[in-house]
């Protein structure tokens, strides 16, 4: 576990926990208890995991047997009990369930509290489909379908506005948490490579300064036993746009993830939009957006 020096104990710790989530869920809670051990153990209030932090494959037939309706599926459950047994609220990234017409699937984020409830829930709103420069193709939905709700959550950190992944690259979500409170932002992902390189660093950072919000970003990271290779770099960003945490490119280590800790002033969102009063300005433009 790489982490950075723990902050005053008056400020509460953020643990970001970077995985090279595999095809097989029982490994990848078991990698899972272990970060949460660690993290526990160095003071952290809350725990983020990456996007699909339990389940990374590209085969859909494959996958297929292990993703099930929520309320038929073990995993919420299982990382209920890890919550309540480390003491430790939980950020889940995101798990592949069944929608609930039993069609297509929805990439899920759940927020656990330390005593095992269920605090809230957030579907991924926008898909991933593109062709990119380096000729790699997704289309999340053919077998994905977007969420609906804007979801904001109050946790040990403070208010947190949940997003997934692609969501990064629409800012009016991340205007639309901060109407309804949030003064954190989650955004677990799964990046490519190449996207990670040229957008990952400078996306966070402006989420983070155009919100006057602490950004809070666990990624997947390395070579995935599905094929694909992603980026790593799990980030904490101040409101100010200040990388507190970066675990880097480094793939799993030898426990199977790596962790960075954050410290979390809840008084520095209030310094940025005072310095920089963004709300106020909305409020006295002249034109509708």
């Amino acid at each position: 576990m790489t982490v950075t020096p723990p902050p005053s104990p008056a400020v509460p710790i953020a643990a970001l926990v970077q995985m090279t989530t595999g095809i097989d869920p029982a490994a990848n809670l078991a990698t899972i208890d272990r970060a949460m051990a660690e993290a526990a153990a160095a003071g952290a209030a809350m725990a983020f995991l990456p996007e699909m932090s339990l389940l990374l494959d590209r085969d859909r037939a494959r996958s297929a047997p292990h993703i099930v309706r929520e309320a038929d599926s073990p995993w919420p459950a299982a990382l209920q009990r890890m919550a309540q047994k480390h003491g430790l609220w939980l950020h889940t990234g995101s798990i592949p369930v069944l929608a609930d017409d039993g069609e297509r699937r929805v990439n899920r984020s759940h927020v656990i509290a330390a005593d095992g409830t269920i605090r809230a829930t957030y579907d991924k709103v926008h898909m991933f489909d593109v062709t990119l420069p380096s000729g790699e193709n997704w289309t999340e939905s053919s077998a994905y379908v977007g969420g609906d709700k804007i979801v904001v959550v109050d946790t040990p950190l403070g208010r947190l506005g949940l997003s997934i992944c692609y969501d990064l690259r629409f800012p009016e979500l991340y205007g639309a948490l901060v109407d309804r409170g949030a003064a954190l932002i989650a955004i677990p992902a799964a990046f490519t490579v190449s996207t990670g390189e040229a957008h990952w660093h400078v996306l966070m950072r402006a989420r983070a300064i155009e919100t006057g919000c602490h950004i809070l970003a666990a990624a997947q990271c390395g070579d995935h036993q599905d094929g694909r290779s992603t980026y790593g770099h799990s980030l904490a960003v101040d409101p100010w746009g200040a990388v507190l945490a970066d675990a880097g490119a480094a793939a799993a280590s030898e426990g199977g993830y790596q962790t960075v800790l954050a410290p979390i002033d809840a008084a520095a969102a209030e310094r940025a939009r005072t310095a920089i009063p963004l709300a106020r300005s909305r409020a006295m433009r002249n034109i509708r957006l």
